[in-house]
């Protein structure tokens, strides 16, 4: 059994992110009998200036990039029809809202120190983008942490207090100053970069790779 260290770069709203990790979880599964993985989440924040009221996903779009509407719903319905292949139920549509996620890193990041952030995460991507509820809000997070089996009076503390602001900042810095520019980003075993999303069989494939290589 070869063990894998994945350091797996995203956002909470990262419709790519969503379909990176599902599809990277999927291939683990199939890979079971030679990689043993382990997961370390780190932030990169697609709109590091939104407000907290958040913008539609079809204004953002728009005022960044000039995507028409049009595109923009064929985009989501296309991304829909992607995960659901994946096994996930995704409510996503040009009227979405998108919010900072300053936050949510932050509480990934503390039970990142208790080696539980895979959990957390599948629940922020539920209720994101199956609920439509908002990883900004200290409710949906605290919710969220219950969920996810966490203390949530803990969870509480840390988003209230502003714990790990300093920490999350700096590791989302590192990982831009080493030329991340877009998510994901995926590194393994500290040498192997995998940029975007992938096939549950391009991933299978590198992980089998891998582990021979190391195995040999």
């Amino acid at each position: 059994m070869t063990k894998m260290t994945v350091d797996f770069v995203s956002d909470v709203s990262c419709p790519h992110c969503l379909m990176g990790l599902l599809a990277l979880e999927i291939a683990l599964g199939w890979t079971s009998d030679v990689v043993e993985p382990q997961f370390r989440f780190h932030p990169y924040q697609l709109n590091p200036s939104m407000p907290p009221e958040g913008e539609s996903l079809a204004a953002n779009l728009n005022r960044k990039f000039g995507v028409s509407a049009a595109d923009v719903r064929n985009g989501c319905a296309q991304g829909t029809q992607r995960v659901a292949a994946l096994g996930f139920t995704m409510n996503y549509s040009d009227a979405s809202d998108i919010y900072n996620t300053h936050d949510a890193h932050r509480l990934l990041h503390w039970v990142g120190l208790q080696g539980r952030q895979l959990e957390l995460k599948r629940v922020l991507f539920v209720a994101y983008f199956s609920k439509g509820l908002n990883p900004s809000d200290h409710g949906v997070l605290i919710d969220a942490s219950a969920e996810a089996g966490l203390d949530a009076q803990a969870a509480r503390e840390v988003l209230w207090s502003g714990r790990y602001d300093e920490d999350v900042r700096a590791d989302e810095q590192l990982w831009r100053s080493r030329g991340v520019n877009g998510v994901p980003f995926i590194m393994i075993n500290g040498s192997h970069a995998i940029s975007g999303s992938q096939s549950p069989q391009q991933y299978e494939s590198t992980l089998r790779q891998l582990a021979s290589e190391r195995a040999a």
